[in-house]
């Protein structure tokens, strides 16, 4: 009976101790061969289990280099213990048999080994979580989002504790189908397992809802023209005819200033506000312009800002004043972004 090893244990349904005949694959006893607990019972194998390791799903073993491993009893495989220490191993292999035995109390010893190293285990919050996102975060994408944590949805977990969320309460949060708040949500779970935060993620990767964008689509020729003709502001409408003519973010075109143009090469060179927060590394955007882009460049400031007064208002504003356009003439389904699908497909 090749592979298989004889070993005293004490029968479940007797008091007599009988000689059980434990499977032990040969590739596997090779390679545990020079275990030092190999030579801790006396018997003509290289190797064999202690009676009380059988009882227990994980053992301990030290490899030729002098590293310890925890042997799965259940399923034959070995995982480090990454320490060369007996009694560091000892401890980890314990630890391990313990959760084993008793898997309700693993999440509260867990909480009590990270509480002497991060004393805010226990308390702090997803507010906390947040609020730590924000301090890293700088210009528009501080802007970005000091907006985004403003989401009601988001009012159900501030006070909840980290550790002690459940997949249950992420579907309260995520209820509405909201894509804002899925893409957010994600990004705030990632940084909290990132710190080490959370023992284990709420919602696997796989398992997350996907968001479910609206459609999304280029404003028509037809439908600038008309917003053109209405718009009695020539500061806006100047505006609008850019982004026609160039597919510019909005927040890029409305910062444009006078020195960011070279007449002589027919340029326009920016950096754009998304991206100044990653350093200069990054090369500015550089263009050049047509016959239109030169006659409505020509009609702004020759210094400063080119548009004064749209520079100065917020992109929600900016969007919003849009909107009321397109409500006006009876637009639906269009937002500034649309300039930049127009100006994609037009190319």
């Amino acid at each position: 009976m090749q592979g298989f090893i004889g070993v005293w244990v004490k029968s479940s349904t007797k008091s007599s101790t009988v000689l059980a005949l434990v499977h032990y694959p040969a590739r596997t006893r090779r390679g545990h061969a020079h275990c030092t607990d190999a030579g801790e019972i006396q018997s003509s194998y290289s190797y064999k289990m202690k009676v009380q390791d059988m009882m227990q799903r994980y053992r301990k073993f030290q490899r030729s280099w002098g590293m310890w491993y925890a042997f799965d009893n259940a399923t034959g495989n070995s995982v480090s213990l990454k320490t060369r220490i007996k009694a560091e191993a000892v401890q980890k292999v314990n630890a391990m048999n313990e959760i084993e035995r008793q898997p309700s109390i693993s999440l509260g010893l867990a909480k009590v080994y990270l509480n002497a190293t991060d004393p805010k285990l226990a308390t702090r919050t997803w507010q906390d979580v947040m609020e730590n996102i924000i301090a890293k975060k700088t210009d528009e994408t501080l802007k970005r989002w000091q907006t985004a944590i403003k989401d009601k949805n988001f009012d159900c977990i501030q006070k909840l504790t980290v550790t002690e969320t459940r997949p249950e309460h992420f579907d309260r949060v995520l209820a509405d189908g909201k894509v804002s708040t899925n893409v957010y949500l994600r990004r705030i779970h990632n940084h909290a397992l990132g710190m080490e935060w959370l023992l284990k993620s709420v919602i696997p990767r796989l398992q997350w809802p996907k968001p479910v964008f609206k459609e999304k689509r280029a404003i028509t020729a037809e439908e600038h023209t008309a917003i053109i003709l209405r718009e009695q502001n020539t500061e806006r409408r100047d505006f609008y005819e850019l982004l026609w003519l160039t597919g510019a973010a909005q927040s890029d075109g409305a910062c444009l200033r006078a020195e960011d143009i070279n007449w002589q090469t027919r340029t326009i060179c920016f950096t754009r506000k998304k991206l100044k927060s990653r350093g200069t590394s990054i090369k500015p955007t550089l263009f050049r312009f047509s016959a239109d882009i030169e006659a409505i460049l020509k009609r702004r400031p020759t210094v400063g800002q080119l548009f004064p007064y749209l520079c100065t208002v917020r992109a929600g504003d900016r969007a919003t004043e849009f909107k009321q356009r397109c409500d006006g003439l009876g637009i639906s389904g269009v937002s500034l972004h649309c300039y930049r699908y127009a100006w994609a497909d037009w190319e």
